[in-house]
């Protein structure tokens, strides 16, 4: 039976209703979003709405690489709904790095790839970020530190080690993405990179790497020898 209007489905069909006696987890992505859109729009419920917005954007990842701007150029979502969904978005990605219950440890490029390839492969700028360890070598959290084409005068040591001294940092990676999905390492990759490593050994806090994002692919600097 299709339901056009949320009130006439059963209450145990209703997303809120569900996570309240389940929890979180038994709900699909469509339920999460209907939550937190709280409303449809003239002839679409919430779940409606829903399900066509993860369809246009591509799912979960398409929606967190939109801007706000461009949430509201989807039917329905006004700049509340939008910057309210961003919110809820950057909340999620936030506490993978901030619970130290789910801190998850580098132990190669690898973990770091995996870390963040899903969100980063798909940005339209370069993004450079520090990550931040522990001594046994914990995500304590991911900096990001500037946005646009990579060089020395955007990548200020000072900014990239002052929330590594901030969190008591034993070591940083280094971490940026290539929109053009080719994670080759460019002149000025090279000599940032290098810079930021005397800029650690003096200030005692160890680059470990400097992992390049492409599109499912990635580089790191420390395994071609560079660091």
């Amino acid at each position: 039976m299709n339901y056009r209007r949320l009130k006439d489905l059963p209450e145990e069909l209703l997303p809120r209703e569900r996570l309240f006696q389940y929890g979180p987890e038994v709900l699909s992505n469509r339920e999460v979003l209907a939550i937190i859109l709280r409303t449809g729009v003239k002839g679409e419920n919430v779940l409606d709405f829903a399900e066509r917005l993860l369809t246009e954007t591509g799912g979960l990842a398409g929606l967190a690489r939109l801007t706000v701007h461009e949430l509201t150029q989807h039917h329905g979502m006004g700049v509340a709904k939008a910057c309210e969904l961003k919110a809820a978005l950057e909340l999620g990605r936030r506490s993978v790095s901030a619970d130290p219950i789910v801190r998850p440890v580098i132990n190669s490029p690898q973990d770091v790839a995996h870390l963040v390839m899903e969100e980063m492969r798909y940005l339209d700028r370069e993004h450079f970020r520090v990550v931040c360890l522990s001594t046994k070598n914990h995500v304590l959290g991911i900096s990001a530190i500037s946005i646009g084409s990579l060089n020395s005068s955007m990548v200020h040591p000072r900014e990239c080690f002052k929330e590594a001294i901030r969190r008591n940092s034993n070591a940083i990676i280094l971490l940026h993405n290539h929109p053009s999905g080719d994670p080759t390492p460019s002149r000025e990759d090279i000599e940032v990179t290098r810079r930021l490593a005397e800029g650690g050994q003096i200030l005692g806090i160890e680059v470990l790497d400097h992992v390049i994002i492409g599109d499912n692919r990635y580089i790191s600097l420390k395994e071609r020898g560079i660091l």
